[in-house]
């Protein structure tokens, strides 16, 4: 089965920290949950989630491991590497489960853990 055409210029959007093309790809009404995170509501609202999120970290890069699709599922599994302000740098696992409606994301939550991203470094 063959990856979905939004998966690849969607996580290109993120690692560009680029929150207007990321919510691009977002049903106006759409939801988005980020880890063990409240969920947030309609692009706006999540284009300002994303833009603060970005803003907490230097840089990212996605690397996927998996992507499986349904008709109106798509399950992505892969690690993400988050440069931190300070230039150091921690890769975590994650996996996102896309909703789809009407060739929109619906509903995207993000399953993984980020509270090694802001553990202090130990030198």
């Amino acid at each position: 089965m063959s990856t979905p055409r939004f998966v690849q210029p969607l996580f290109q959007a993120i690692d560009a920290m680029d929150a207007e093309k990321f919510v691009s790809f977002l049903a106006d009404d759409g939801v988005f949950r980020f880890g063990n995170g409240p969920a947030t509501e309609g692009r706006e609202a999540i284009r300002e989630a994303v833009a603060q999120f970005f803003g907490s970290v230097h840089a990212l890069r996605h690397r996927l491991l998996g992507v499986w699709s349904l008709p109106d599922v798509v399950f992505c599994e892969g690690e993400v590497t988050y440069t931190r302000k300070d230039r150091s740098e921690v890769t975590l696992p994650f996996f996102n489960v896309f909703k789809l409606q009407d060739g929109k994301v619906r509903e995207y939550s993000i399953y993984a853990d980020v509270t090694p991203l802001y553990q202090p470094q130990v030198h």
